[in-house]
């Protein structure tokens, strides 16, 4: 007779649900010394961005401090539709553009040029004697470098026209020149940032593979194809990455420099969407009304950071998610 054979009993299914709990347990056990050193930056994410998102609904209210968002009274959209039918609305937004739009295509370049050079310096010495004078800029506050450009370029008594002057040329009039009022805000942000910009582009051309540059010059390359044919392929991901983010940023042109820099000459041309929140919002107290005109920055910007990494994606690249 042949021996008896116990059937095979069935294993239990594994329940599905509880696998990404015991992946995430596992995850944090390892990685528990990680996830430490980053909880003061998601922290401070949750403390003073996410948390304070829920004072946006008063961009939909009539708010009044003394009752309180909850109590303040329902308006809609009201304040939008009088912030987009204000004839400043069309002003502001030419305004912002164009600033942002020239630190866009003359800003931008400017620290992948400069990493680029600094990269091919073959002294030690001087490379870093050079990034530390065009890092120090960036350790400045607005208010000195307005200041020393209103020493610089003021009509009466600035230094450049008493050169001028000395010279028997014609004054310069920078400060209260609407049409350069622009430029000047572009090359004070050059001035101040783009060495502090090179950090990242630096940092990612060091993690370039030696031998593709050996192989170039094997090839016959000389510096500038290298440049070209190995680096700037090498850190392209970088660029796109970084590109993404600073098109999400096109709303904001930065409070301070430019209220610093304006004037009732330049007026036209340097109101932007955070002076006249400041003006409109903290001087005169329409607190709704500013809030609605935040909102409608960031939904704009989060527009913008969503389509430019969906083009990325299409054309291949990484993007930023």
């Amino acid at each position: 007779m042949d021996a008896y054979t116990a059937p095979v009993q069935p294993r239990p299914a594994p329940d599905q649900s509880s696998r990404p709990n015991r992946r995430l347990r596992s995850d944090l056990k390892r990685d528990r010394w990680l996830y430490l050193l980053a909880l003061p930056g998601i922290l401070f994410f949750i403390v003073f961005k996410y948390f304070p998102m829920y004072g946006l609904v008063i961009a939909f209210e009539n708010y009044s401090p003394f009752k309180g968002i909850i109590r303040s009274e329902w308006v809609g959209f009201a304040h939008f539709e009088r912030f987009f039918s204000n004839p400043d609305f069309l002003l502001l937004l030419r305004n912002t553009m164009a600033i942002n739009f020239m630190k866009l295509f003359l800003f931008f370049p400017l620290p992948i040029l400069l990493a680029i050079l600094l990269n091919e310096l073959r002294s030690d010495k001087y490379k870093k004697l050079i990034q530390t004078v065009v890092y120090l800029p960036h350790f400045l506050s607005w208010v000195l470098i307005c200041g020393l450009t209103y020493l610089l370029f003021a009509t009466g008594d600035g230094f450049v026209n008493k050169v001028l002057a000395e010279l028997g040329a014609d004054k310069w009039v920078v400060l209260t020149n609407p049409k350069l009022f622009w430029i000047m805000i572009t090359s004070q942000s050059i001035w101040k940032e783009a060495g502090w910009g090179t950090i990242i582009f630096l940092a990612a051309i060091a993690g370039v593979n030696t031998q593709l540059y050996e192989a170039a010059t094997i090839d016959g390359a000389g510096r500038l194809r290298r440049m070209w044919h190995v680096t700037l392929p090498a850190i392209r991901t970088v660029i796109v990455i970084l590109l993404i983010l600073r098109i999400g940023e096109i709303m904001d042109v930065g409070f301070e420099q430019v209220f610093l820099m304006s004037n009732g000459a330049v007026s036209e041309v340097a109101d932007v969407f955070d002076t006249y929140v400041y003006r409109v919002g903290v001087q005169q107290g329409q607190f709704s009304f500013t809030a609605a005109v935040g909102l409608f920055k960031s939904i704009v910007g989060l527009t913008l950071v969503l389509l430019s990494n969906w083009l990325a994606k299409r054309f291949g690249e990484e993007g930023v998610y």
